[in-house]
């Protein structure tokens, strides 16, 4: 009668429930997941998490992030690891370095950063005797530089 198989549950692969820091919230600190993790308030510190990351419209992290992937509709200044996708919404500001395999940046995203994009499953940079190659190219897109419209950057 109350048994638990009728219901599935969700993210029980990954590592349990999504963690989740709502609007209006501060945190000061570094946090250390295995699940995916969704930030409508304020992190001031590092976030790393095996699992997905979500910055919500109203959330703002500042500080490094290292995630499988990760979904920006909010704010972010730091350093950001991504080892799958990364996706802008229109709403995002991006300032500082970003790492990714995949990028999709939605027209009107403000994206400052510089930006690595490496093999599939391949973020750490190779030391010099391993003999391994790393495709890298920076970012094709800058959208709001001052004094200029959201437009592509132009190729030198």
């Amino acid at each position: 009668m109350f048994s638990d198989n009728k219901k599935p549950k969700a993210m029980t692969e990954i590592g349990g429930q999504p963690n989740r820091i709502e609007k209006n919230t501060k945190i000061k600190g570094d946090i250390v997941s295995e699940a995916d993790f969704r930030i409508d308030g304020k992190l001031n510190g590092n976030l790393k998490t095996s699992g997905k990351v979500v910055i919500g419209k109203d959330g703002y992290i500042h500080g490094k992030v290292e995630c499988l992937n990760a979904d920006i509709e909010g704010s972010f200044n730091g350093e950001l690891l991504v080892s799958e996708l990364l996706a802008l919404k229109s709403s995002a500001v991006i300032e500082g370095t970003v790492s990714v395999t995949k990028l999709a940046v939605e027209p009107g995203a403000t994206f400052n950063a510089s930006c690595n994009m490496k093999g599939k499953g391949s973020l750490s940079t190779p030391t010099g005797s391993n003999g391994g190659t790393t495709a890298s190219s920076s970012s094709a897109y800058k959208s709001s530089v001052a004094g200029t419209k959201n437009e592509p950057a132009k190729a030198s």
